[in-house]
């Protein structure tokens, strides 16, 4: 018999049905689910019609990571200590230069900070792990010396990496290759204690754009996501700690990347919280007309909005002041505003 998937309806209307169920304990709820299976047509059934097990994850509010809730959505900015990432390579990389955009990007409304000291994006070789080091370790220490309280992710795909950066005042890692790059990496998190961010891509950066293939995209990254968890459980990390991103953008193509988004609810049933990292990313500018990275600000916040409205509780962005001004909007539509 094929497996069978959830996805739940996401809704945020005030008209809200008794019965109704609350998304991932957060802002969305739903009364219907859509059923998935790799042999047969998707169907329509009543939340009320689920399996125990999968409503209460589906419904269960998720725990606090970092510092951060997870009932309102949240923010991650971007600061790349890298020459050569794909829209702001080289910008960022000098060391009070970092400092000021990091505090910058607080200030305009992000919640927590993402360092990285590798590009991932299509086509980067990887850098050495003391090169990574010696990008990352020092700004998060400095920050933390003066006096910077907001959290702090690592974003990385090397365990030494990892714990430098941790060793330094970073409070989530974010890796990528969702602990499969280095092996090592799943034993760091476990020591310390860290959560961490396990991330679907296909391939290495070198290649991970060359011709990706899935039989269903949506279930493909949901049953890796599904298995990495399992493997982080193995190695002592519980699912309280652990945030998953379905990787859009990593071994995608745009039509891949569309579908992902359009069925972003079904990863609730992993029952962690749930990353999006659509920043300013190419399928953006190939839809909405954008070749220039830096001009997909609106591009980037109507994919925002699309998983606000499926529940996605962390988005991660380079235009923080433009995503938080229209994440207020929203919520002020959606949840209501008080003067």
């Amino acid at each position: 018999m094929d497996r069978l998937y959830y996805r739940p309806i996401a809704r945020t209307d005030r008209a809200r049905p008794a019965g109704a169920l609350a998304l991932a304990g957060g802002w969305c709820w739903f009364d219907s689910v859509e059923v998935l299976s790799r042999g047969a047509a998707p169907r329509l059934i009543p939340a009320a019609d689920l399996p125990e097990d999968v409503r209460d994850r589906l419904s269960a509010p998720r725990p606090a990571m970092a510092g951060l809730g997870f009932d309102r959505p949240t923010i991650m900015g971007i600061l790349n200590l890298t020459p050569d990432s794909f829209s702001d390579g080289g910008r960022f990389n000098a060391p009070q230069v970092a400092l000021d955009r990091a505090h910058a990007l607080i200030a305009a409304g992000a919640d927590i900070l993402d360092i990285g000291g590798e590009s991932t994006r299509p086509g980067a070789a990887e850098v050495p792990v003391a090169e990574e080091i010696e990008r990352t370790a020092p700004v998060i220490a400095a920050l933390r010396l003066a006096g910077f309280t907001a959290p702090i992710s690592i974003d990385t795909r090397k365990a030494a990496v990892a714990e430098a950066a941790l060793r330094t005042g970073a409070d989530l890692v974010n890796d990528v290759a969702a602990m499969e790059f280095d092996p090592a990496m799943a034993e760091v998190v476990a020591r310390t204690g860290a959560p961490v961010c396990l991330m679907h891509a296909q391939g290495l950066p070198e290649t991970m754009q060359d011709d990706p293939r899935y039989g269903d995209v949506l279930l493909d990254v949901y049953d890796y996501l599904e298995e990495r968890i399992a493997v982080a459980e193995a190695a002592g990390i519980p699912r309280a700690r652990i945030l998953t991103d379905p990787g859009v953008g990593f071994g995608k193509t745009v039509g891949h990347n569309l579908a992902l988004i359009r069925g972003l609810s079904l990863f609730h049933g992993l029952g962690c919280a749930v990353l999006l990292g659509v920043s300013r990313k190419r399928f953006i500018g190939t839809v909405g007309a954008a070749p220039e990275a830096t001009s997909r600000a609106p591009g980037t916040l109507a994919v925002t909005l699309a998983g606000l409205g499926q529940g996605i509780q962390m988005h991660r962005v380079h235009d923080v002041t433009e995503i938080a001004q229209g994440i207020r909007l929203w919520n002020a539509i959606a949840r209501g505003y008080e003067e």
